[in-house]
């Protein structure tokens, strides 16, 4: 397959695979929320908060060999995984050297020190998906949906018995988890048999390095940026605990991004601007039902996952907020990633590079960070002192306050350079069907209190899928393109099959 046998509508095979992945991970955050108490459960947060800076460089080099996979260059595939794999060792031994003196400068107690060690491992996982979806993107974007299903079904029985049975807990947890992406990665690999028999180009390598120096200056802004959840971690005991749990129910609604997966490397290839706005209708008609839903019934929620945090309802509905300015953010930065040519010619300039704007989409986050950090900082240590709900709540309203000042940079800056049709017509109508929908459930009886049984947590997740259809059902009573939605998603799942068949 080609670029441009890719079709707009290959977004909703990864979208109804993350969608179906969201039941097996809640099981497992369910069991891991349950199972880990007090400072442990804030470990487990900690864990992949320091993995972060370890796997800083892991979507750089995938940046620009999903362009050269896009343009059919030969050979970057297999040469794009060498490459990673190369940063990804040197990434690990990095972790293992100073992570004792890592967790000293926390305070974590150094019996944990096995369980932060295995992290090691995640790190060259993480490095090699990042690559190979990064591929898969530009040529059958929907086996990424496919690889992350079959990694949430693998992470929740291997969980189910380390967790449960043998009663390992953070230490069952984290092996779960590193054997999920093993086998989403062994997936992966499987996928690409016939490109990783193909030769080398190593001067490929020293393309994407010299276009990666802008990379590398955008993720670690992105990175002094998460240094926020070390502070949370740190000044307020159990408050980053209960921001992840809020976070790790959110995060669904990020999900709505795939439905446009296929856009960027569209737009790389074909420059159709077109569609864009059918792109745009496909993500919003999710993202804002899933965004109210979240707010609906974010005190159940939240109990769902964390029960000593009842009353944290608010830290979740800010997220929700925040989380779709981020699917927007992320709709905007595909449209200025496909339509910026820096990089078209033979070489790649580096002093071009920093005239565009990509560069300036790349700065963002230190604007970012220049404004959140020393306010968070301020808030924790003056106002949030032993609230650990107060503390989480406030690093909340101010990550979403200044994620949203980004997007409005951002939308200025793509104005400059592409024409987009908001097609906000279809936007009302999801909106009305959205809100009629989180009247519903808001005024629903459903559970808020802190026992958080498996009965109630099963009453949580039918009313939020009886909340779902009568979104669908309010939206195909007014749109017509809604009405014509299972149809395509149909269509496309048999376009899938037979693509396999044929290949």
């Amino acid at each position: 397959m080609t670029t441009k046998d890719i079709r707009l509508q290959s977004g909703f095979v990864v979208f109804a695979a993350k969608i179906s992945s969201v039941g097996t991970g809640l099981v497992f955050q369910f069991i891991v929320s349950h199972a880990l108490v007090g400072r442990e459960y804030d470990i487990w947060f900690n864990l992949n908060d320091i993995n972060a800076y370890f796997v800083l460089l892991a979507g750089v080099l995938p940046f620009w060999a999903m362009r050269y996979v896009t343009r059919d260059k030969e050979g970057s595939v297999k040469t794009g995984i060498f490459a990673n794999l190369i940063i990804s060792a040197v990434a690990a031994v990095a972790y293992v050297l100073l992570i004792p003196s890592v967790m000293s400068a926390l305070q974590v107690s150094m019996i944990y020190l096995p369980v932060y060690l295995l992290m090691a491992i995640q790190i060259v996982e993480i490095h090699s998906i990042a690559i190979m979806e990064s591929c898969l993107q530009a040529r059958i974007p929907q086996n990424v949906g496919y690889g992350l299903l079959v990694q949430q079904i693998t992470k929740v029985i291997v969980g189910v018995v380390l967790i449960v049975v043998l009663k390992q807990l953070l230490l069952g947890a984290v092996v779960a988890t590193i054997i999920g992406y093993a086998i989403q990665t062994f997936y992966y690999v499987k996928t690409f048999a016939v490109e990783l028999k193909k030769r080398l180009c190593i001067g490929y390598i020293g393309e994407w390095l010299k276009g990666s120096l802008a990379n590398i200056y955008s993720v670690i802004g992105n990175q002094i940026a998460a240094y926020i959840f070390i502070m949370l971690f740190t000044y307020v005991d159990t408050a980053r605990g209960i921001y992840g749990a809020a976070a790790t129910i959110v995060n669904v609604i990020t999900f709505s991004s795939y439905l446009s997966f296929a856009l960027y490397p569209k737009l790389l290839a074909e420059k159709k601007m077109d569609d864009v706005a059918s792109s745009m209708k496909m993500v919003l008609m999710f993202a804002v039902p899933l965004t109210v839903g979240a707010i609906a019934l974010a005190d159940s929620y939240i109990t769902l996952l964390r029960p000593g945090a009842a009353g944290a309802g608010p830290v979740l509905m800010v997220l929700a907020l925040d989380s779709f300015v981020v699917v927007i953010s992320g709709f905007y930065s595909s449209i200025l990633y496909g339509v910026e040519t820096v990089d078209e010619g033979s070489k790649l300039s580096l002093r071009q590079l920093v005239k565009s704007r990509l560069f300036i989409s790349f700065s963002l986050p230190y604007l970012h960070s220049a404004i959140a950090l020393p306010t968070a900082y301020y808030v924790l240590t003056n106002y949030a002192q032993k609230q650990p709900i107060q503390a989480a709540l406030y690093v909340s309203i101010i990550n979403a306050v200044v994620r949203f000042l980004m997007f409005l940079i951002l939308v200025v800056v793509i104005r400059g350079m592409a024409k987009i049709h908001i097609p906000w017509k279809s936007i009302s109508k999801y909106v009305f069907a959205a809100a009629v929908m989180g009247i519903i459930l808001y005024v629903s009886p459903h559970p808020t209190t802190a026992s958080s049984t498996l009965l109630e947590a099963a009453v949580t997740l039918v009313e939020t899928g009886i909340g779902g259809l009568i979104y669908l059902g309010v939206l195909m009573a007014i749109d017509k393109e809604a009405r014509s939605l299972p149809r395509d998603i149909i269509n496309e799942f048999r376009q899938k099959q037979q693509t396999s068949a044929d290949s």
